[in-house]
């Protein structure tokens, strides 16, 4: 693997995200118009706050996922490449007595990260103030420093009108794709998708139960009410050095067919496959042996999931 693998994974590394969608709403009804269409509480937030979150369709599927940074007079919403395009149609779409102006921004704004156990440390060394809780960001260099991460390990990003000069190595997308599968971080396009409902992603920091009204809001809620998802995503470790492809299924001991592959990579540090794929949820407790094209799997807690059980959602 190149030298960006070994340095998240040890120190710090600089991921470039270019290509990835970076988009302003602004105007008075910009906070409004988002809370009705995302899965998060966009309304309580704060200017240098922000928050992952769904966007959903009727029906309760994702749609798309976005990172929503609090500023004081826009928002800027952060988004795969490949929801750029998809996002600010969806969000256009809604738009229409509303006090909302959309921006692209994503030729003019950059965005890098910074990622690894030392990226704190090497932030601070090239001069940039440090947030301290997840999604939340400092000004900086005329942008913003966000705490987020790509992979599931310690890291940063920055929008900016320009980059500084950064003395790290870059760590590619193979590298950036093995870590973030090391740490069992889905990624929409991935492992997550628009035939997928929020709570089988395991992100529950995506959603909040009391918040009110959103666009796939009567779904969410019916899947809490019953305590119940029959499947869920879930990272996987597996005994070969050959990734499964996407698809691949997944069995129980006995032979049972009990879900598949969505994405996979070797891991160099572990010697072994590391992947995510969905599961029946009886067959989802890390530590639960399974088998994916014959070779030994054992599933894993995905990132961002947790235990605590959600409070009611408000009616609408």
């Amino acid at each position: 693997m190149e030298p960006g693998y070994q340095a998240i994974r040890e120190s710090a590394a600089y991921l470039d995200f270019s290509t990835r969608g970076r988009i302003f709403v602004t105007g008075e009804d910009r906070v409004r118009l988002l809370h009705a269409m995302t899965t998060n509480h966009i309304q309580q937030l704060q200017p240098g706050q922000g928050c992952y979150a769904f966007f959903l369709n009727a029906q309760g599927r994702i749609v798309a996922d976005v990172n929503v940074f609090v500023l004081p007079d826009r928002l800027l919403l952060d988004v795969e490449p490949e929801l750029r395009e998809k996002v600010y149609q969806h969000l256009d779409k809604f738009i229409i007595a509303d006090d909302a102006t959309l921006e692209d921004v994503s030729g003019s704004l950059i965005s890098f990260g910074c990622e690894g156990p030392k990226a704190e440390e090497a932030l601070l060394a090239m001069g940039a103030p440090i947030p301290e809780s997840p999604y939340s960001h400092v000004d900086w260099m005329g942008g913003i420093v966000a705490r987020v991460t790509a992979t599931g390990a310690p890291g940063f990003r920055i929008f900016a009108p320009e980059a500084p000069k950064i003395a790290l190595d870059l760590a590619g997308a193979d590298s950036v794709r093995v870590v973030r599968l090391e740490h069992a971080k889905p990624r929409y396009g991935e492992d997550i998708f628009d035939t997928t409902l929020p709570q089988e992603t395991q992100q529950s920091h995506a959603l909040h139960f009391s918040k009110g009204c959103y666009i796939g809001q009567e779904i969410v809620e019916r899947i809490r009410s019953r305590g119940h998802i029959n499947r869920m995503l879930v990272g996987l470790r597996i005994d070969t050095d050959a990734p499964p492809a996407g698809g691949t299924k997944l069995s129980a001991t006995d032979g049972a067919e009990v879900g598949e592959i969505t994405s996979a990579a070797f891991s160099p540090a572990l010697g072994k496959v590391v992947a995510l794929g969905y599961v029946r949820a009886q067959f989802g407790a890390p530590g639960t042996e399974l088998t994916a094209g014959g070779a030994r799997a054992v599933t894993a807690a995905v990132a961002g999931s947790r235990e605590a059980a959600p409070a009611p959602t408000a009616g609408c």
